[in-house]
């Protein structure tokens, strides 16, 4: 394994991927076309914002698994081209909130009493205290718009202040809101009582001028806006006007639709204080973000644990190897059923996913991927755990997961339905002595058998010779049987044969097998 440092990061991370046992390059600076012309020899690439990882970079790197940055915002990774290519996304959204929290209550007193603009006056040989009156924050309504993990930092600060804090946040419970001690509010009961509008969403298509012209107009008169979420979030020259017609009293912008930001009508008025994105900017932080995606990454190369993964299910390292077997049952009977399912059924409609015993106690969702991943694969080059929930998604595939909470014929059991145009298979395994993948069901008949390199798959007519038909046809061919199982519905009806062969059966032995009397269906399978 070998990871990529491209950013300024602290020598710690590297450090770190060295102690276990990941080969890792730090390299910074690098122009686009550099990095294109290297990314292939990595499996991972850990990055701050300085580095932009494009679709273009992304069709270069055929050997990258993750992509890690140090710190919350992904803006300049291209997320869905990874997931297209099955690349794992990972932030670290804790490592700098108490940082960005404080940064943003400094903000607010600095806003709140003018001291940029006291400090450069009386730098200046002024004194001019009769200037600059400001506003206590004591007993002022707090208003933010985002309350994760950093706007509820924010409001634990505000309320040592004393500050009534609302918040606006549509991922807010009422449960979560009492715990923290805010008021769940609607955006425009925000706008309409907020002395203070504090910012702390992700950029995204919903939120996205989230304060607008409208939105600063609804605002109440003398307001004081705060952003250290992310530039793009307010419209920067609405807020200009408000500022200069006196609606808006003050704002403190951390961030900017446009960085670097060397210019902007905000930055020729007094009533505005700037900082160039500072934050995350304390040495605590970024030491802190260095370190944890530098273990979050050395844990998914290593061991496929996933944590704060912008693109997957996380998966935890205590439970990556308890999941591990699970995982590998789902995506084989994902690809049992994806291997039987011809161009002739039609596209795939629906799948069905369902657990019982031990597997309904899990956390299903890295299952579920990993059963896409094996039913998708045989048609689609490169689907895994990643792409294959988004992969279905846009193809209409309608995903249905059922964890059964009733006693169970095996320890655990996990079935798989697929639903075409023409019909519903079926297929269900379980593991055997604990760890090794086993079929137990096949179209709701009974078939035990492992899981081999090579297989063939039969369904026939339960009547008498076709085993003997069956076996001298493969003899004949020089085929060797490794096992051999077989199961029916009821007598005389439908019946499954189940073979394990030494090596792969060629197009004109699988065309032999087909023309065998009693034979309704025969197709090879690669596992």
């Amino acid at each position: 394994m070998k990871v990529l440092i491209s950013d300024k990061l602290s020598p710690a991370a590297a450090d770190i991927f060295r102690a276990r046992g990941i080969a890792v390059d730090v390299k910074t600076g690098l122009t686009p076309a550099d990095l294109r012309g290297i990314i292939g020899a990595y499996d991972g690439l850990a990055v701050r914002s300085a580095t932009k990882v494009t679709r273009e970079l992304l069709e270069a790197a055929d050997n990258l698994k993750v992509v890690g940055r140090a710190g919350i915002g992904v803006d300049n990774v291209d997320v869905k081209s990874a997931t297209a290519r099955g690349i794992v996304v990972m932030n670290t959204p804790y490592g700098n909130a108490i940082t960005t929290a404080e940064h943003a209550i400094a903000m607010m007193f600095a806003l709140a009493r003018q001291i940029p603009e006291a400090s450069a006056s009386t730098k200046g040989g002024k004194w001019e205290k009769n200037r600059f009156m400001g506003v206590e924050l004591f007993g002022k309504v707090l208003g933010l718009i985002g309350c994760g993990n950093i706007g509820s930092i924010v409001a634990d600060r505000a309320q040592g202040l004393k500050m009534r804090v609302i918040a606006y946040d549509p991922y807010l419970t009422e449960a979560r809101a009492l715990d923290l001690g805010v008021e769940k509010v609607d955006l425009a009961d925000l706008l309409a009582r907020a002395d203070i509008i504090s910012l702390h969403a992700p950029l995204t298509d919903a939120t996205r001028n989230i304060l607008s012209r409208e939105a600063i107009g609804q605002a109440k008169r003398g307001v004081r806006i705060i952003n250290c979420a992310r530039g793009g979030l307010l419209d920067e020259a609405a807020l200009a006007e408000a500022l200069k017609s006196g609606h808006v009293a003050g704002a403190a912008l951390d961030v900017f639709e446009t960085e670097p930001a060397t210019d902007s009508p905000l930055f020729a008025l007094e009533n505005v204080v700037c900082t160039p994105h500072l934050g995350a900017a304390t040495a605590e932080a970024q030491e802190n973000v260095a370190l944890q995606i530098a273990e979050q990454m050395s844990d998914f190369l290593l061991t496929g644990a996933v944590a704060n993964a912008i693109n997957m299910p996380s998966v935890s390292a205590e439970d990556a190897p308890r999941l591990k077997p699970y995982m590998e049952l789902c995506r084989l009977l994902g690809s049992f059923a994806g291997q039987l399912t011809s161009a002739r059924e039609g596209v795939i409609r629906r799948v069905a996913i369902e657990y019982e015993g031990l597997a309904a106690q899990l956390n299903h969702r890295p299952l579920s991927a990993a059963a896409l991943a094996g039913l998708l694969a045989p048609v689609m080059a490169g689907a895994n755990m990643v792409n294959a929930p988004v992969l279905a998604r846009e193809r209409g595939i309608d995903v249905a997961e059922t964890v059964h909470d009733r006693p169970s014929e095996y320890q655990t059991l996990v079935r798989i339905s697929v639903t075409t145009d023409q019909q519903t298979r079926s297929v269900a395994g379980t593991l055997f002595a604990g760890s090794r993948p086993r079929l137990i069901e096949i179209k709701g008949i009974k078939v035990e058998a492992d899981f081999a390199r090579h297989m063939l798959y039969v369904t026939n007519q339960d009547k008498p010779g076709f085993i003997g038909r069956f076996g001298a046809t493969l003899a004949g061919a020089g085929i060797n049987i490794a096992t051999f199982h077989l199961g029916r519905a009821e007598q005389g009806g439908d019946a499954i044969c189940l073979v394990s062969v030494d090596e792969a059966v060629p197009e004109e032995v699988l065309a032999m097998v087909r023309t065998l009397p009693l034979v309704v269906q025969a197709a090879t399978l690669a596992f």
